[in-house]
């Protein structure tokens, strides 16, 4: 009976700790919070515009502009004397461009005493009279990988601003062989992989899409199974060998490497320890890796600041 009983409030207390579980304290998404609150927004007194102390996105001049054009001074305008320049006054506007660009290649034919013809080489991958360039290629992946665009809407972008026909089949084509030649590249060599997995619905069946990127790249494979018969068939945790971070997750724990564990979900386990099991220190914990966080965030800006880091649409994997 006292077992029985002992047994009887631990399931109530699971239970009753399973209706305080929310986005904040556990892995549950935020789609699933009961009536979420949105919170209330107060008119302000603040001017329109950015407040005092606001950290705005100013652009800044360019130190070697595409095109520099010089206004000299309308001289009939100036009352009569001597003038001599001392400087310029410099506003730069910054815009794009939207054109086409062909690139012809002319093959040098030779003929000897014989007849005979000899043709210079073409540049490798140039095969075709007429063919997509790689820059092309890479911004239509982009569009359809990255920014999500529909095939009709990138083929209308590019028959509207650009004047280039371009069919469906052709940026399937595009994807496709993109697709493989990421195919060579390696993510075993990564010396960090961040694991994880989530569901998806496939033709209106339940399925899981497990993940295996570092800071460069990301690989998605979609199985009808979760766990390490998954891991198997995809193939490439088995092989790793550097740090793999996840979420604690027991099957990631069979495969012996490094493990390094996420620091969001560990945010989310200290809330509930503080808020439904009255544990202070984890309140403390959880701070301390916030600021932690906050400190190394603060660090990387700086860096990349001193760095000028810019982002690419990748030609290489066409070349």
């Amino acid at each position: 009976m006292r077992t029985t009983l002992y047994l009887l409030l631990l399931i109530v207390n699971f239970l009753f700790q399973r209706l305080g579980l929310n986005s904040r304290n556990s892995s549950k998404p935020p789609s699933s919070d009961p009536n979420r609150d949105k919170s209330p927004r107060n008119n302000s007194s603040n001017k329109t515009g950015g407040q005092k102390d606001h950290k705005g996105s100013t652009l800044a001049l360019d130190t070697h502009p595409d095109i520099t054009h010089k206004l000299p001074v309308d001289q009939t305008l100036l009352l009569q004397g001597i003038y001599k320049e001392v400087g310029y006054e410099t506003r730069q506007v910054v815009d794009i461009e939207f054109k086409r660009i062909v690139t012809e290649y002319q093959a040098q034919i030779l003929e000897n005493e014989f007849g005979k013809r000899f043709i210079a080489l073409f540049p490798n991958g140039v095969n075709s009279r007429i063919q997509y360039g790689n820059g092309l290629k890479a911004h239509a992946a982009y569009l359809s990988q990255y920014q999500l665009l529909p095939y009709e809407r990138i083929r209308e972008y590019f028959t509207d601003q650009l004047d280039i026909p371009l069919s469906s089949g052709s940026l399937y084509n595009f994807i496709n062989s993109a697709y493989s030649r990421l195919e060579e590249l390696n993510v075993l060599d990564e010396k960090v992989l961040h694991a994880d997995e989530t569901g998806i619905n496939i033709n209106g069946k339940r399925q899981w899409l497990h993940n295996a990127s570092s800071l460069k790249w990301t690989y998605l494979a979609a199985h009808e199974k979760r766990g390490y018969d998954a891991m198997e068939y995809i193939g490439i945790l088995p092989h790793f060998n550097g740090v793999m971070c996840h979420d604690h997750w027991k099957p990631y724990y069979r495969y012996n490497c490094p493990h390094s564990l996420c620091n969001a979900h560990h945010l989310r386990e200290l809330t509930r320890a503080n808020e439904q099991d009255g544990q202070v220190w984890a309140e403390t914990m959880r701070i301390f890796l916030v600021n932690l966080n906050q400190q190394y965030s603060v660090k990387m800006v700086l860096s990349a600041k001193r760095n000028k880091p810019t982002t690419l649409i990748n030609t290489e994997l066409y070349c």
